[in-house]
């Protein structure tokens, strides 16, 4: 299959900050890749560099058949960009939003017109077509936002936390939206703090750290790496959660984790419901109180613990250092000096 986003040895360097450090990833054509890591990771510069608001130090970048570097305008043509905050508007109406980005890519009056009655169609954005954004929800404006990446149809698109800050209806619709984008063959890059997001969308997933793939392949694979299942117990009494803590790591193949917040310890096991009766015995004549008990498969928030150190639920869009809008460095002398995308 061909393949429609190509980095090789991508380098990003803020003073002493390493951004990208050797990126190297392809995503195939008509799938979808989702890219995960911690706040920092170098998720967000790496969609700056593929869509020419961001030169590398070093690298080469390729997208839908065009070099990044040379030849800039003509990738523009051929890609839709949709970032972490709406970037509408809100003094238009939602029709003008859409008709004034079909006049930029030179679409024409006429076609531009029917292009952006055709997006708040197929966005369910009809009814508010000529009410000002500015009165819009915030899942309204992420839609529109979106639907402004879809103007010129074009074959590639990157999105970057499309769904952060919506409530879970918002984000389900957002899901269905996407999917359907999908199953018309566009490819799409989405990076995502959401592992459900990923775990639903993404045909293949890859894990960033420090500006490197430290993980790649698909939900399954990945999991299967991390490997037994998990056995989840919630206490009564968090003050019992060292002693909980030693009796699973007594029946565990790996060190248990423990959540203080949700008075919980995870212990990775081999030998299933067994094992799970051995810890609940210990805990009892612990005396130690158990208000759930369970045994699970891993997920994606294992898999990313195993890789970075943490849970990907700790990552907060207000900590993240490698927002779009902001450089990774507040010294970036880059910083607001690229071309944006038109």
């Amino acid at each position: 299959m061909p393949t429609a986003i190509r980095a090789t040895g991508l380098v990003k360097k803020y003073g002493a900050v390493t951004a990208l450090d050797g990126l190297d990833l392809e995503v195939e054509e008509g799938t979808v890749l989702g890219l995960l890591g911690p706040n920092g990771a170098g998720k967000t510069t790496a969609v700056r560099v593929f869509t020419t608001l961001l030169r590398p130090d070093s690298g080469h970048a390729e997208v839908a058949g065009v070099d990044v570097l040379r030849h800039p305008k003509e990738l523009r043509r051929r890609i839709g960009v949709s970032g972490q905050y709406a970037a509408v508007d809100e003094h238009l109406t939602g029709f003008e939003n859409l008709d004034m980005v079909g006049r930029l890519y030179h679409l024409g009056a006429a076609a531009s017109r029917a292009r952006a009655r055709e997006l708040l169609e197929q966005f369910d954005l009809a009814h508010a077509a000529e009410r000002v954004v500015k009165g819009w929800s915030g899942g309204m404006r992420r839609r529109l936002d979106l639907a402004g990446a879809l103007v010129a149809q074009p074959p590639v698109l990157f999105l970057d936390e499309p769904t952060t800050g919506l409530d879970p209806r918002g984000r389900v619709g957002m899901w269905n939206v996407i999917e359907g984008l999908v199953r018309g063959g566009t490819t799409l890059l989405l990076t995502t703090q959401y592992l459900e997001e990923a775990d639903r969308l993404a045909d293949r997933i890859a894990v960033i750290d420090h500006g490197r793939v430290i993980a790649l392949g698909t939900a399954d694979e990945l999991k299967a790496q991390v490997g037994g299942e998990r056995i989840e117990v919630v206490l009564l009494d968090p003050a019992r959660l060292t002693t909980a803590r030693h009796e699973a790591a007594a029946v565990g193949i790996e060190e248990p984790g423990v959540d203080d917040r949700d008075r919980r310890v995870t212990v990775a096991v081999d030998g299933g419901t067994t094992d799970l009766v051995e810890l609940l015995g210990r805990l009892d004549r612990a005396g130690i109180e158990v208000l759930e008990a369970g045994l699970r498969r891993p997920t994606l928030d294992d898999v990313f613990l195993a890789l970075t150190g943490h849970h990907a639920e700790a990552e907060t869009p207000s900590g993240d250092t490698d927002d779009p809008n902001q450089p990774d460095d507040p010294d970036d002398p880059a910083a607001g000096e690229q071309e944006g995308v038109a």
